[in-house]
């Protein structure tokens, strides 16, 4: 992710965070930031795909106001409160009907970590299966997962081991058209389990349907089906981490429908809530049931007003059409974008599913162009537009309007993108 680390500007923020903009904001609303300094910006970054339904939605904000004066916080041990009952009752019509159990965490690494521990406690193996471009978190285990950057690591290099990298289809990296590129990962995935870790010590196979840090890059559905035949040949758990993807944003509830695809274990996160601290592990109950009791929890998992948020939250984006918003809206933004390339060519890639989308810059030798999206961020973010970029090189603009973006907003990114594009080409 880009950033020019404006650690000046909040120096008693501690510096790992890095500061992508010298932004300071007073309040947000729909799709727009507003800062204390009187500018408002355009956000299409949702607090990196968390805001799905637009900041501070009235729905969600009541639901959260009317929940915490009843119940702030009610441990899952101790007693169960309604709000995770009525999310449970949502979540089963918009997952896959094998899915019915359900445990909640806070973060998407929680979320991950306790995937990982439960396929382990299904399967009684050790070992995971993960692909290049991943990103799962940031704790100690999610770091062993994580492959879309060093820098994620850091100095932080003795990590738990057990952890075997397969090659993901990025078909533009790779130069290749898209069914050749899953024809050669699923190619280097079973050679893979002949020559490095046999199938009877792989508890799971972890992939995200849609690479969010490594690249906003899809698969070939042939890909994510060719996963699910493996792991049903070797009884491996098939883990999909839709931290970044659930929740609307490609379009589906789950990118998983896309590929007509259903994991063992579904990792969600980030827009379940609407930016309150949510996230999920959903598998089968018979599965669960092999999850021993006690050997996971987590005191704040599951927390009452999150829970009402991801109650709204749901409930908003179905009487919204927001689902249906976000595939229209998405095919709006890459019509623009493909426009736009076609001016541009240093705009190498233009991809995505709903409104997760990833516009590739590459330099005049077909190389990650690392220092032109840079460029083209800050001029965005000086003109009133906030976009991220992602990728291992970084050389990859990431469009993450909210779900219930309008037309005429998508119009003025554009509009704000053309013009950036034109002072660096």
């Amino acid at each position: 992710m880009y950033t020019d680390n404006y650690t000046n500007n909040f120096p008693n923020m501690s510096p790992v965070w890095s500061r992508i903009f010298p932004i300071e904001a007073e309040r947000a609303e729909g799709s727009y930031i507003y800062a204390t300094d009187g500018r408002k910006y355009l956000d299409f970054t949702c607090g990196i795909g968390v805001t799905n339904t637009g900041h501070c939605h009235p729905a969600v904000v009541a639901a959260i106001r009317e929940q915490a004066g009843l119940f702030l916080h009610a441990q899952a041990n101790i007693v169960v409160h309604q709000p995770m009952l009525q999310l449970i009752e949502e979540l089963k019509q918009i997952v896959p009907p094998s899915i019915d159990g359900f445990f909640f965490s806070n973060s998407g690494a929680e979320a991950v970590e306790g995937a990982i521990k439960l396929a382990r406690s299904v399967t009684q193996r050790q070992a995971v299966i993960v692909f290049t471009g991943s990103f799962h978190g940031r704790t100690g285990q999610t770091m062993a997962l994580t492959t879309s950057k060093t820098g994620y690591k850091g100095v932080s290099q003795v990590l738990p081991s057990g952890v075997y990298v397969s090659p993901f289809p990025y078909a533009f990296r790779l130069g290749m058209e898209e069914e050749k590129a899953s024809q050669f990962a699923l190619a280097a995935l079973e050679e893979l389990l002949v020559s490095q870790i046999a199938p009877h010590d792989v508890a799971a196979i972890l992939v995200e349907p849609v690479l969010g840090e490594g690249g906003y890059v899809a698969p070939p559905k042939s890909f994510l089906k060719g996963l699910r035949q493996i792991c049903d040949k070797h009884q491996i758990m098939l883990v999909f981490d839709e931290v970044q993807s659930g929740f609307g944003r490609t379009g589906k509830w789950f990118a998983l429908e896309h590929f007509d695809v259903v994991p063992d274990i579904l990792v969600a996160a980030k827009g379940i809530a609407s930016g309150m601290p949510l996230s999920g592990v959903f598998a089968n109950r018979d599965l669960m049931k092999k999850w021993p009791t006690g050997s996971h929890g987590g005191t704040y998992g599951g927390n009452a007003v999150a829970m009402a948020a991801g109650v709204a939250t749901i409930k908003a984006m179905k009487a919204e059409k927001m689902i249906d918003n976000s595939a229209e809206r998405g095919q709006q933004l890459v019509a623009g974008l493909r426009k736009l390339q076609e001016q541009f060519p240093a705009i190498g890639d233009v991809r995505g599913l709903g409104l997760m989308i990833g516009t590739e810059f590459v330099d005049a030798h077909n190389k990650p162009d690392k220092g032109s999206v840079k460029k083209i961020i800050t001029l965005a973010e000086e003109a009133g537009l906030l976009l991220l970029s992602c990728g291992t090189y970084d050389n990859t603009i990431r469009w993450i309007p909210p779900l219930n973006v309008s037309s005429q907003q998508i119009h003025d990114g554009l509009n704000i993108f053309a013009a950036a594009l034109g002072k660096v080409y």
